[in-house]
């Protein structure tokens, strides 16, 4: 919902009913502008806006799941957590007879997002990537993806430019069949000696070329992950590579699309080779090293700082020594977005997990990191930005009968709105398609439930995040931002 109003306008939004419908809040609800008659209720108006600081107050009467009251534009999006039962809820709430009280400072932001905020992950997985005894990859790899298929093709006209990552484990064992290494080009296949399971895979040019005309023809904004590890040598009996990077096929592929015209917004150096790695792992001065390397062919093909895609890294768990090493080495005004990555909920399989999804004191744990990640930026990095650039929850393809869900949609929506809080700029889904957390069914592309939210958000959600506060049970979680200049739903 929406409301434009003056600073002596009220408007609460009022819940009907709330009802308990497989452990998931249900409501449905009506708007009331207090001290008026019935008629003019329904009668009730935008206004003029009054350009002037004012902290607003928003009640909510027991049951109040959105309410709006500012000069500015705002839409404030709640997520109603799921208790056990409906007295956990009241059992939980600080003042269940007179309301709950919201606070929007609306005076200035305290975090701006990017206008590409929403993001999803497209990624390399074959259909013989199993897990648990689940192979629910299917051809939704970036090597297989039905590229024609018209659902997948109005689902990403929706957005407003959706961004995707193309990227994933297999990133970097990818060869793109390109200059010096036209050739031979091969696709994954398992490998107990590959990373993963899996030995190295191939993008041919005509399989990007058909990648190209889909994101263009759906206003795609594109961040492209590189394989970071070419060159390099593992060390015996451990998960580290070292020596440099070898960027001669990365810088092919990067003149390609430049010569070909995609727009490409940003490349990423490596996935998960941060800290203690997953599977591989380098260490953050030779990271750093290599970063500039890429930041330096970027500058040679693209000597326009206004057209030149952004450098982003590491991509990874953060890692809050091996962060801050990376960005001290790498200096100023080279990596142009901190990545990391976030799967909060644990392994997919874990019985837990739809209880995790439903529990706000087991979310509201992934914060510290957001914390930490921000701090790091501010501190070592201010030329650089926050990103989350891979997360699906729960790990290792997802939670079966979980992750695409409704449920999860507690844990998707409530982690676009904490991220935001704490001035990351983009938060990438894993996966638009493709295991069990995917926005859409990996074999017919129907959208599942965390598809909707994340449109939402993007049609509704400006840039501008405001502080938001309330004094009710922690199953409330309420996020404010400025609304879109243009609102469509």
């Amino acid at each position: 919902m929406r409301v434009i109003s003056n600073p002596n306008m009220s408007v609460n939004l009022l819940i009907k009913s709330f009802k308990l419908h497989q452990k998931h809040f249900i409501c449905s609800t009506n708007y009331v502008q207090p001290n008026t008659t019935k008629k003019k209720q329904e009668k009730l108006t935008n206004t003029h806006t009054h350009k002037k600081s004012v902290e607003n107050q928003v009640i909510f009467y027991k049951n109040v799941v959105l309410i709006i009251t500012s000069w500015l534009l705002i839409f404030t999006i709640t997520t109603c957590l799921g208790a056990n039962n409906i007295d956990d809820y009241n059992n939980n709430s600080n003042n269940n007879k007179e309301g709950v009280i919201v606070t929007i400072r609306g005076a200035t932001s305290i975090a701006k997002t990017d206008d590409n905020f929403i993001c999803a992950t497209l990624d390399w997985w074959p259909s013989t990537k199993c897990d648990y005894g689940h192979c629910p990859w299917s051809n939704s790899s970036i090597l297989h993806l039905d590229l024609d298929n018209k659902i997948l093709h109005k689902v990403l006209k929706a957005f407003n430019n959706i961004r995707l990552r193309i990227g994933g484990s297999l990133q970097d064992q990818v060869f793109y069949n390109v200059g010096t290494t036209e050739g031979q080009c091969r696709d994954f296949s398992k490998s107990s000696e590959g990373l993963f399971g899996f030995d190295n895979g191939c993008l041919r040019m005509e399989r990007w070329d058909k990648l190209a005309k889909l994101f263009n023809e759906t206003g795609a904004k594109i961040t492209f992950g590189l394989n970071a590890l070419v060159g390099r040598v593992k060390i015996k009996g451990d998960d580290l590579f070292v020596g440099d990077w070898n960027s001669q096929n990365a810088q092919d592929f990067i003149q390609y699309n430049l010569l070909k015209g995609y727009n490409i917004d940003s490349y990423e150096l490596g996935n998960e080779l941060c800290g203690s790695g997953v599977s591989a792992r380098v260490e953050a001065k030779q990271y750093a090293k290599d970063m500039i390397t890429l930041k330096q062919v970027m500058k040679g093909l693209y000597p326009d700082p206004k057209t030149r895609p952004k450098v982003l890294g590491p991509g990874g768990f953060y890692d809050e020594e091996w962060f801050n090493t990376f960005l001290q080495e790498s200096g100023p005004y080279v990596v142009d977005g901190l990545t990391h990555h976030i799967y909060n909920l644990g392994a997919g399989v874990d019985k837990e997990l739809i209880n995790r999804v439903q529990d706000p004191y087991y979310l509201s744990q992934i914060a510290q990191t957001y914390k930490d990640v921000a701090k790091a930026v501010d501190r070592f990095g201010p030329w650089s930005q926050a990103w989350v650039g891979e997360s699906g929850g729960a790990y290792n393809s997802g939670g079966k009968d979980v992750s695409d869900t409704f449920a999860d949609g507690f844990w998707y929506l409530d982690q676009l709105g904490m991220t935001s809080t704490f001035n990351h700029k983009v938060f990438c889904r894993q996966a638009l398609i493709g295991g069990n957390y995917a926005l859409l069914n990996t074999t017919t592309f129907i959208p599942n439930p965390d598809y909707y939210g994340a449109l939402l958000w993007d049609r509704l959600m400006g840039n501008n995040v405001l502080a938001t506060t309330h004094n009710g049970s922690p199953y409330l979680r309420a996020y404010s931002h400025c609304s879109k200049t243009q609102i469509q739903v």
